[in-house]
């Protein structure tokens, strides 16, 4: 048996319950060009994974410089995120790796610090780990260990991540908080098309090595009105989307959707209003938007995919109390995947769903 919300249920119970439940439950809601500060411009209908590859054309186009390789790219990759590049730029500005995610990485270091452009794709987060040493003990240090004579900042790394409903233990990982441990690297995970064009594009061109983690979920089904136009998003700059006088809820990526829909649930069941904030930027993170709101609402829910444990909520988590201790009205709320491998017919138990949320909003508003 296995227990859910500290209840015992056979198996002839939960089965039916899991055809019932098996894929990720979110809703998105679409935004407009306004939330990046663009008005009136042209904008054209696009998807999260369509929007990335408008903004590597752009880069491509303007940097003649730029090139773009990892496993299968050529033919526009296995989420089709580099479709039609090769055969605009050609193969030798759009090319394959082999299967050696240490070699992608490695090779970018190089190209970067050669003076090219180098956006590098791992076909999923789950096989970074290889490039781990890489990532982090060379193209996170090359600037600082020579002097600033040396660098590799045009390295943007680019990865599917997160949730998708049936990756399972492989396919499913959200790594942003093992390389949020890393200073010399910028952490980036986008949670719409709109808001995917603007911060790749700045990662691009952001002077630091940047790893861009894009939740694989939202490919497809985060749909908006894109602007045409190069633009580019700040990097380190939170956005509250939502204002709240209440609670902050504090999530990025997918999580971000669950936990907007949560704000709208609990001002119609518990009538609270909820301050939602979406970090955006992992590494360097922008704590002054939160903890400016945390004095404002006295309280805070933090969510991500990732498990609690050393997670990156909790590092939110334990700047807030430090520097809002006095302001805290209630304990700090982590609403996090679990301390296990990522399942796989036990996805919709694992991740931090709405009610979880929701559950942890009434708690932190009763305290």
């Amino acid at each position: 048996m296995i227990a859910i919300r500290n209840a015992a249920v056979k198996p002839t119970t939960w089965r039916p319950l899991l055809s019932s439940i098996r894929s990720i439950s979110f809703v998105f809601q679409s935004e407009d060009a306004s939330s990046v500060g663009l008005h009136g411009g042209e904008t054209k209908r696009l998807n999260l994974f369509q929007s990335l590859t408008n903004a590597m054309d752009i880069a491509m186009a303007s940097d003649p410089n730029a090139v773009i390789f990892g496993e299968d790219v050529a033919f526009g990759g296995v989420f089709r995120c580099t479709l039609g590049l090769a055969d605009k730029y050609g193969k030798d500005r759009v090319f394959n790796t082999p299967l050696c995610e240490q070699g992608i990485a490695g090779f970018g270091i190089g190209l970067a610090a050669a003076g090219a452009t180098a956006i590098a794709e791992i076909q999923f987060a789950d096989y970074i780990f290889p490039a781990f040493d890489q990532i982090v003990n060379e193209a996170a240090k090359y600037r600082y260990r020579s002097g600033n004579i040396y660098d590799c900042g045009k390295l943007t790394i680019r990865a599917p991540c997160g949730a998708v409903g049936h990756g399972a233990l492989y396919h499913s990982q959200s790594p942003e908080a093992y390389f949020s441990h890393t200073p010399g690297l910028k952490v980036v995970i986008p949670r719409s098309p709109i808001q995917a064009k603007g911060l790749l594009l700045s990662c691009i061109r952001d002077p630091n090595p940047a790893i861009f983690l894009e939740p694989k979920v939202l490919y497809r089904s985060a749909v908006e009105e894109v602007p045409v136009d190069d633009y580019e998003i700040p990097l380190s700059k939170a956005e509250v989307v939502m204002e709240g006088s209440d609670i902050t809820l504090v999530a990025w990526g997918t999580q971000f959707h669950i936990i907007k829909e949560v704000a709208d649930m609990a001002r119609e069941k518990f009538g609270a209003s909820c301050e939602v904030i979406d970090l955006r930027t992992i590494l360097p993170w922008d704590y002054q938007t939160v903890v400016k709101s945390v004095k404002k609402t006295g309280r805070l829910v933090v969510s991500h995919e990732a498990p609690i444990t050393s997670g990156f909520g909790a590092e939110i988590a334990s700047t807030i109390q430090e520097r809002c201790f006095l302001s805290l009205e209630a304990p700090i709320q982590r609403v996090c995947g679990l301390d296990t491998p990522f399942p796989h017919i036990f996805e919709p138990f694992y991740v931090p769903d709405k009610w979880r949320c929701l559950d942890a909003v009434k708690k932190a508003l009763d305290y």
